[in-house]
């Protein structure tokens, strides 16, 4: 039987499938859609079955494990002032948004060159002021990209530390992002 990444990427592909013809839809929908495409009612069905036919974890690999992906998290409180700083300065797009219902928070996905970052309206999902490490390649032509912008809250230097270059960058939340380059050995 398919596995839940079989039917949700099969939703993504019927999204932006649909999106290229300028139908829009919701994720919850495509894969509404994806489980009738199956036969069966809804999506709760379809993971139902999906989980009823999965025996245990998957099979192990030829290593004993193996971290995929880590994306941060950050607390915001304002969608304006997140979407200000995240998407107009630091140049990320929205991937997706989510709420459970109306007036519900927001918890939502912006990526930018392979970084992907969370925001959450919810409550305790993060503690504001965290910091956020961030290996990168050309810090410098993206500190100058940055600075070009004048934005107006924030006016970060290109410095020089230890291991390398680092531009630091703080969100309206107290949220810190250290995008650094090493130095080359």
């Amino acid at each position: 039987m398919r596995t839940f990444e079989d039917a949700k990427a099969m939703a993504k592909a019927l999204r932006e499938q649909l999106a290229a013809r300028q139908v829009a839809i919701s994720h919850s929908e495509s894969l509404e859609l994806v489980a009738r495409q199956f036969g069966l009612d809804d999506w709760n069905v379809l993971a139902a079955k999906i989980a009823a036919a999965t025996d245990g974890p998957p099979e192990a690999s030829p290593e004993p494990f193996r971290f995929d992906e880590a994306i941060p998290i950050f607390r915001i409180f304002a969608l304006d002032k997140a979407r200000e700083f995240y998407c107009d300065w630091l140049g990320f797009s929205v991937d997706w948004e989510h709420r459970f219902g109306e007036n519900f928070p927001l918890y939502m996905q912006v990526s930018r060159a392979g970084l992907k970052l969370h925001l959450s309206e919810h409550h305790g999902d993060a503690t504001p002021g965290s910091t956020c490490f961030v290996e990168m390649r050309g810090v410098a032509a993206f500190h100058r990209e940055i600075r070009a912008k004048d934005y107006r809250h924030n006016k970060p230097g290109l410095d020089e530390v230890d291991w390398g270059w680092q531009v630091q960058v703080t969100d309206p939340f107290n949220n810190r992002i250290r995008f650094c380059e090493r130095k080359v050995k």
